[in-house]
């Protein structure tokens, strides 16, 4: 009944936000969390489309980072919108210049592609490229996309720009938002056992416990290590849209993962903890001043 991680069209989702709240009230959930990659452009779609019907939006965001030169998500859940969005807009800028010299690097392979557009609060990635790359008939879908071309060590990748997982977690924390780690087995610069102390030295409040790739095991691993450290657990079916979802292994509908309700009363205050603690540090600001 609570969805905490979903992608719309802002970012690498093929869903509009109305239309994730439309297929979110079929399919049941009570609360959906819009987690768009660098970007809360949808926010206030999402907002609007569910004013008329029992569905709670939960505002939050995927942040794009980087731990021991490999990628690495942040989610964060109620940053401040004002509070963030100037370092956002430095990020979408970062993704923008990240798939021009993408499409630079397979135009000299020979595989000239054309960029969506990039307008506005609209964060593009590799599945952009590799849709890009189908729509141009270099590849017959975005499987063949990221395996020849796209995968973190294949000729066509390009890093995100330096941002550090800990500079995310603290950028989240000023902006009021609860930093949590997104499917940490699917990390590939670490063990989650050696990574997640570090996170949770740097600030990290939450840990992504249920997702799809998460086996039942790993699953009870995450759940064990929030209880030794005392962290949030958050889940969400990282939901993209029917298309791309009916083609990957790890596929996970909309709610069928059952993530329970309760989780999102702890996230809510932790959240007016961080509120309380930054309003309560502009106020000592302004008696030094």
């Amino acid at each position: 009944m609570l969805e905490l991680h979903c992608h719309t069209t802002y970012s690498d989702g093929t869903l509009t936000p109305a239309q994730l709240v439309e297929l979110a009230i079929a399919n049941g959930v009570k609360a959906l969390a819009i987690t768009d990659h660098d970007t809360v452009a949808g926010w206030n779609d999402a907002i609007a489309a569910a004013q008329t019907h029992a569905l709670e939006i939960v505002p939050g965001i995927e942040l794009s980072t980087v731990y021991n030169g490999r990628s690495m998500h942040i989610l964060g859940f109620y940053p401040d919108p004002q509070t963030l969005q100037a370092p956002l807009q430095e990020r979408i800028a970062g993704r923008k210049r990240r798939a021009q010299k993408m499409a630079e690097k397979l135009a000299a392979m020979g595989c000239p592609i054309q960029l969506p557009q990039m307008r506005g609060g609209m964060a593009p990635g590799r599945p952009h490229i590799a849709s890009a790359l189908v729509a141009a008939g270099h590849v017959s879908s975005r499987r063949e996309a990221f395996d020849r071309f796209l995968r973190d060590d294949g000729p066509a990748y390009v890093p995100y720009e330096k941002f550090t997982a800990k500079e995310g977690i603290e950028l989240l924390k000023r902006c009021g938002a609860v930093p949590v780690w997104a499917h940490p087995y699917l990390f590939r610069g670490g063990t989650v056992e050696t990574v997640l102390p570090q996170l949770v030295s740097d600030g990290l409040m939450g840990v992504e416990v249920y997702h799809p790739h998460h086996s039942p095991s790993e699953q009870r691993r995450l759940e064990e290590y929030c209880q030794q450290y005392g962290l949030l657990m958050t889940g969400g079916s990282d939901y993209h849209g029917p298309e791309l979802e009916a083609k990957r292994r790890d596929f996970a509908d909309l709610n069928s993962l059952q993530v329970p309700l309760h989780l999102l009363a702890e996230i809510k205050q932790a959240a007016a903890g961080l509120a309380e603690s930054l309003s309560g540090s502009r106020d000592c600001q302004g008696l030094e001043n």
